[in-house]
């Protein structure tokens, strides 16, 4: 776990100091609590602390689970030195926000309450969310034959992932588990050690593959879910065995297309633009 220079939710302060941890683990970035209440209230640092504990003993009067979620994690301070800081992963902080009353607080509230309002509509009309991810993906710069291969893509991995449920696959960390084996047996790489190689964060790994590393991907899981429906695997430890049968296909791909090309399938070039730089 590393600080981050690269600010993420600290654009939305214009432009003021707001400390930030990546977790890789987690994927998920922590910001200074006090930074936040500071952007918020104008306050200087001592009266920004101050509003803090007065806010964190209301919070828990109210019966707010904010407070427990608060993970204490070294930052620089003002001094140079490294010191303990309360913190909040990006959820938390938004909901911090909701409850700090200041007009600098209510740009962000109107933005998570339009969130909110869109993904209700959504829920009457999914073609609403469709019709989003498409102009998300327009808007990046991604042409229109990239985003019907990357809407396929998704279909797929939705068709496997019911065939594990159906087969005894119910828990979140299993889905992770099974998505590592196919891409660890063809690319060598679990999928986080895969988007570190490609720098990435909390980015998408597959909105960040190259065309033939998209198609490796795709024949992997592809392959899985066939074996899987054919065979009826039951739990954990047989679903493995599939998806490491399911990647070797992709794996020997991978090698003649390596073989006839002459060319890596696998790239650590991104589409996101950006590098992360990483402090000590």
């Amino acid at each position: 776990m590393k600080k981050n220079s690269l600010k993420t939710i600290t654009n939305l302060f214009e432009g003021s100091e707001i400390r930030s941890i990546w977790n890789s683990e987690k994927e998920d970035y922590y910001f200074s609590v006090i930074d936040v209440i500071k952007a918020l209230t104008d306050n200087d640092y001592q009266k920004s602390r101050n509003y803090w504990k007065v806010l964190k003993f209301r919070l828990v009067e109210e019966g707010s689970e904010l407070v427990k979620l608060c993970n204490q994690l070294k930052m620089k301070a003002q001094d140079g030195k490294m010191r303990e800081t309360d913190t909040l992963n990006t959820e938390g902080i938004l909901r911090l926000i909701e409850s700090i009353p200041s007009s600098k607080a209510e740009p962000f509230k109107m933005w998570l309450a339009n969130l909110g309002k869109e993904r209700i509509d959504e829920v009457f009309d999914p073609e609403k969310a469709i019709n989003r991810a498409i102009d998300y993906y327009r808007n990046k710069g991604y042409d229109d034959s990239w985003i019907e291969v990357r809407l396929k893509g998704i279909l797929n991995r939705k068709k496997l992932t019911d065939v594990w449920k159906e087969n005894g696959i119910n828990q979140n960390y299993e889905y992770a588990i099974l998505t590592n084996e196919i891409y660890k047996t063809w690319s060598g790489m679990k999928a986080n050690e895969y988007k570190n190689f490609k720098g990435l964060r909390k980015e998408s790994l597959r909105d960040n593959m190259s065309d033939i590393e998209i198609a490796l991907t795709d024949i992997g899981e592809i392959t899985t879910r066939d074996i899987a429906k054919k065979e009826k695997p039951l739990g954990l430890k047989e679903n493995m065995n599939v998806a490491r049968r399911g990647g070797n296909v992709a794996k020997n791909t991978r090698l003649l297309y390596e073989q006839e090309t002459g060319n890596s399938a696998i790239t650590n070039n991104n589409n996101i633009g950006i590098k992360y730089i990483e402090e000590n």
